[in-house]
């Protein structure tokens, strides 16, 4: 089955750090570029940052420029999302998808994993 699988949520407390990965399974991460987004119930899947394909060239929304860092590792088939300076607005369940360049048009990705759940509370 073809999804990214995603971990590294949990609990932080407002001003905290988490560190999310997303694995990608049964396809070669290197062939896709890859974006973060968030979801509440009730919401429209937001998208967060995404990461290009051979340059790296790397995107923000603007709730997220300067606190959240997107990084890959082609080599262990893995993104990453470090998110320092956390607040409760953060809460959310974050997920990865892969397209073949970088857009801010959820609808556009593929491979959705289950997600992580981030929950920012004190």
């Amino acid at each position: 089955q073809l999804q990214f699988v995603e971990s590294g949520g949990g609990l932080a407390q407002p001003g905290g750090s988490l560190r999310l990965s997303c694995v990608a399974s049964g396809f070669t991460l290197e062939s896709y570029a890859v974006g973060w987004f968030r979801q509440v119930p009730g919401k429209e899947r937001e998208w967060l940052s995404c990461i290009n394909k051979n340059d790296n060239t790397t995107f923000y929304a603007d709730s997220v420029k300067g606190r959240f860092t997107i990084s890959r590792d082609d080599a262990k088939n893995t993104a990453y999302l470090q998110m320092n300076s956390l607040k409760p607005e953060d809460t959310a369940e974050y997920h990865c998808g892969a397209y073949f360049f970088c857009v801010v048009l959820p609808k556009a990705y593929d491979y959705w994993g289950q997600g992580t759940q981030v929950t920012v509370s004190s």
